[in-house]
């Protein structure tokens, strides 16, 4: 077809593939179908790539320079007519210039990703270490750039440079560290927080500051004419460096100050005018003899961290340059990448030469800076392996390379290789070098609490007071240290909770007297009354963390960040006003690392119990959408919301709670007004403007609180009926404790129907996860066994168990406190039952939610209970298909019962009224350093 207008014609056909056009034919005069071919081909290539390697913790940019090589003449470009009609040579300057136009973005927005106040809070350690890890590097390059200079120089496609030169690029791109991986990486791992990340990442802006510095100097000498050419580009650079600093600095802040873009994030004008800066500033260093990059790299830098400024704006643009923009770069650095031409020993022993100096030289140089830092070896070795780290920013020095004709193709793909590897190598090398359990070690270590054995010390306090005794210690007292999970859906839950373990005093309460007046004797405190300690809790805030730029550098400012959390600062808010002492703080981690967050602070704080809200499925956390990312709700997939509550209730340091909440200490808004056809209202951040429902919540006149707890047995139950107990001492509150063990009679019966359950057991089909028969044939053998007790045997623990549970009932009924008695009622089960559980929910069905007025009523249940209770409930499937059996036919099911256990799941899905809280005793250290 001919697309261009034949005589007559007035314009060219529009008929396109229908007229039988070739969409991949290259037209100079419509480029943009091709373009759109080769952007396709290149980002879905990049993301299947992507995939597998992202499970190994290896960054996009490894999928995105092995895609551009597969594509290019190394695998695919061998395919006859494939680079012809895809990526024919007449089409490369437009992905070119499109992909540049995202590398100036990419270099804008690494340059706001610095945050210069990191480094000069650090200085000394950060130049130390960055200065050790550039030296070293950069003189094996110098010195291996002299053997590939001699070698190489004479290859097609470079121009004549002089050996200091060639030595100067060599040594930079030896010497420069990829910050913006870097960062990746020590997020990823969880190493902001710890001396090694803060050392890498101050270093890492000192190193690629000066890297920056050094590449536009050698680029400068390249495209200078003479020396005195070179000087003057130097010292123009120079001067447009300060005129950004000391006069458009300033007049920006003045913009984004009156414009209120720092408090509320950059409006679309600010956004515009903040492009135009950084187009404007590359246009200037491109024209005076500079790459562009590093003009848009300036305007980065001096863009303000103030109230989350930074982080905003990248939000804006981050998307568009990392899903669209730099793909395209790397993988023509890919397409400029020939593997073909590592074609001899010569060559390939600089491929390992290259790869030793680059590696070694950044390891020895950062370790060595880094011990004497006065850091272990292990820490040391760490940042040297971080150090190495090339990636990107490798990369981009490389085509600056081969585009000023530097270096030739051979000695591109070699650097290449050598950027890949490191890059590469730097995940596996600090996990295996820097695990976690290690890292746990080496804080317990240095706060004195183990020796490096990893063996605890005793408290200084009292030496003779063992780690058995301590724990049963923590065990036995009250909740003084709280550890709750933040969100905005379960705040009025967690605020009651507060409130009731406050236990606020109204005869300590001291009448305040103007400063001026005299006070008398009769307003002054009392000394003589003992103050007591009040209820400690912490909030943590958990937000995801994305391969987004912005979520990176949410890390890097969490402080800040928790500063203006909302929730932090109602959490602050709520205890200055209720005699609570509260901290807050925010964690930006994985959604698969939460429960591992959540488990880490409860052991820096030494936390007494971790309540954590339940979150069920059809909560989509809807309204959490109407604020901003910064501050919204996380979401969970599926299946992680479960694997986040079994990995805190896999940590025995502390007790651990999950509370279902229904209304507890706040009026249900799910409830349809009164009157009303109960239609479904969807919230958006649109439609919550302009919704028009005026129901209005009166205050709660009746602040009371009922329990309902029925007691089976067992350690999590012990641990519970404490803490009911304490919640009984507030005022508001009443309880009923029921001792549901099953009577002497549907004891007996247990024998034999544990019996008939292992014989159908069984029986089950065999089309079950393994992981599931595995579980049942414990069950089967541990439940078996029973049938062959002898009467002389010694009695097992699950036979003693019944009777010093019902000690540990007995005792604390009988020295209740006599102002507990009124509000507190023991009574047991009534006689005759052989379901336990069953009769315990008849019961509290019949007690809690009976007054809808009131701040709520609550059930309170174990986790986990021993055997012989669930199996007297009757039916012969009964310990089986409690424990496990909803698993067979029902996912969601088999999540919440492996979570809350199989009373708590009988009790949240048989009572909707009424809120649960599911409890598990701590028991263990929690710790292993094996």
């Amino acid at each position: 077809m001919d697309l261009f207008p034949r005589a007559g014609q007035r314009a060219a056909s529009q008929g396109g593939i229908l007229e039988g056009a070739n969409p991949s034919h290259y037209n100079p005069k419509d480029p943009i179908t091709l373009f759109i071919i080769q952007a396709g081909i290149i980002i879905i290539f990049c993301r299947l790539l992507h995939f597998p390697l992202s499970k190994i913790r290896q960054p996009r940019v490894i999928a995105e320079v092995i895609g551009g090589i597969i594509l290019g003449p190394s695998v695919m470009g061998r395919i006859p007519g494939f680079k012809a009609a895809i990526f024919p040579d007449a089409s490369l300057p437009n992905l070119s210039n499109v992909a540049n136009l995202g590398l100036i973005l990419f270099l804008f927005l690494v340059g706001v990703e610095v945050d210069m106040r990191l480094f000069l809070k650090n200085f000394k350690v950060a130049a130390s270490v960055g200065a050790a890890g550039m030296i070293l590097p950069f003189g094996l390059g110098c010195a291996i750039a002299y053997g590939l200079y001699e070698q190489f120089k004479s290859e097609p496609g470079t121009v004549h440079v002089s050996l200091g030169v060639y030595m100067l690029f060599i040594g930079v791109a030896m010497a420069i560290t990829a910050f913006p991986v870097l960062c990746r990486i020590l997020t990823e791992f969880d190493l902001l927080s710890t001396d090694v990340g803060l050392i890498v990442l101050a270093a890492g802006i000192a190193n690629d500051v000066t890297g920056w510095v050094l590449l536009a100097l050698t680029v400068a000498l390249v495209n200078a004419g003479t020396g005195l050419t070179a000087l003057w580009v130097l010292l123009t650079g120079i001067a447009w460096v300060v005129f950004l600093v000391y006069a458009i600095r300033p007049a920006f802040l003045w913009v984004l100050h009156k414009s209120g873009s720092l408090q509320n994030g950059p409006s679309q004008s600010i956004v515009t005018l903040t492009l135009l800066l950084v187009l404007a500033s590359s246009f200037f260093t491109g024209v005076i003899g500079v790459h562009p990059i590093f003009g848009a790299f300036l305007i980065g830098l001096i863009c303000p961290h103030d109230g989350g400024f930074a982080i905003k704006l990248t939000e804006k643009l981050e998307d568009i340059i990392g899903a669209l923009f730099l793909p395209l770069y790397f993988a023509l650095s890919g397409l400029s990448t020939n593997i073909g031409l590592l074609d001899d020993g010569i060559t390939w022993a600089y491929v390992i030469g290259v790869l030793a100096c680059a590696f070694f030289g950044k390891l020895i140089g950062g370790t060595i800076a880094a011990r004497l830092c006065k850091l272990v070896w292990r820490e040391s070795f760490t940042i040297g392996v971080l150090m190495s780290c090339k990636g990107l920013v490798e990369l981009i020095v490389l085509n600056i390379g081969l585009q000023a004709k530097i270096l030739s193709v051979r000695v591109f793909t070699i650097f290449v290789v050598m950027a890949l590897v490191t890059t590469f190598a730097t995940s596996p090398l600090t996990q295996t070098i820097y695990p976690p359990a290690y890292r746990r070690k080496l804080e317990l270590w240095r706060a004195g609490e183990i020796d490096w054995d990893g063996n605890r010390l005793a408290p200084s306090d009292d030496s003779s007071v063992g780690d058995g005794s301590y724990r049963e210690k923590r065990r036995s007292g009250d909740i003084r240290k709280l550890l709750v999970y933040l969100r905005l859906d379960s705040l009025p839950g967690l605020f009651t909770f507060m409130t009731l373990l406050s236990e606020k005093d109204g005869d300590q309460t001291v009448t305040k007297v103007h400063p001026k007046q005299e006070q008398d004797d009769t307003t002054a405190a009392d000394p003589s009354i003992p103050q007591k300690k009040p209820l400690e809790v912490h909030g943590l805030r958990l937000v995801e963390l994305t391969e987004r730029t912005s979520s990176v550098m949410q890390v890097s400012e969490v402080d800040e960040l928790a500063q203006r959390d909302p929730l932090v600062n109602v959490l602050h808010t709520f205890g200055q006003m209720n005699n609570v002492a509260v901290s807050g703080s925010v964690a930006v981690v994985p959604e698969s690392s939460y429960g591992e967050a959540m488990t880490n602070k409860a052991l820096d704080l030494s936390t007494d119990m971790i309540l954590v809200p339940w979150i069920e499925a059809s909560e989509g956390s809807e309204l959490a959408r109407t604020v901003t990312n910064e501050h919204r709700d996380p979401v969970f997939t599926t299946g992680m919301h479960s694997a986040f509550m079994q990995e805190i209730l896999a940590n025995r340091s502390c007790t651990a709670a999950i509370f279902v909440n229904r209304g507890f200490g706040a009026a249900s808004h799910r409830q349809p007004r009164e009157g009303g056809p109960g239609l479904r209202r969807n919230i958006s951040a649109f439609s919550l403007t302009s919704a028009r429902d005026k129901a209005v919540f009166a205050p709660i006149a009746d602040r009371s609180h009922h329990i309902f707890f029925p007691y089976f047995g067992g350690a999590d139950d012990r641990a519970a009926l404490r803490f009911v107990l304490q919640l009984a001492r507030n005022s508001n509150v009443t309880a009923t404790i029921l001792h549901a063990s099953p009577t002497p009679s549907a004891k007996n019966a247990v024998t034999e129907t544990t019996s008939s359950a292992a014989a159908e057991i069984t029986e089950l089909p065999a089309t079950q996860p393994s992981g599931l028969n595995k579980l049942l044939h414990r069950v089967h053998q541990s439940r078996a066994e029973p049938t062959t007790t002898s009467p002389s045997k010694v009695p097992s623990a699950s036979e003693t168990a019944p009777n010093s549970d019902r000690a540990f009932f007995t005792t604390l009924r009988d020295s209740l406190p006599l102002a507990l008695k009124p509000r507190v009622l023991f009574t047991d089960a009534p006689p005759g039952n052989s379901d336990a559980i069953t009769t315990a929910l008849e019961l509290a069905n019949a007690e809690v939610g009976q007054s809808p007025k009131n701040a709520g009523d609550l059930i309170v249940v174990g986790r986990v209970h021993e055997p012989h209770i669930l199996a007297a409930q009757g039916g012969v499937l009964s310990p089986v298909r409690e424990d496990y059996g909803t698993a067979l036919y029902s996912s969601a099911g088999w999540d919440m019962k492996k979570s809350l256990g199989g009373v708590a799941e009988r009790v949240v899905r048989g009572n909707t009224r009424v809120s649960v809280l599911v409890m598990q005793a701590g028991g263990g250290t929690g710790e292993d350093f094996s």
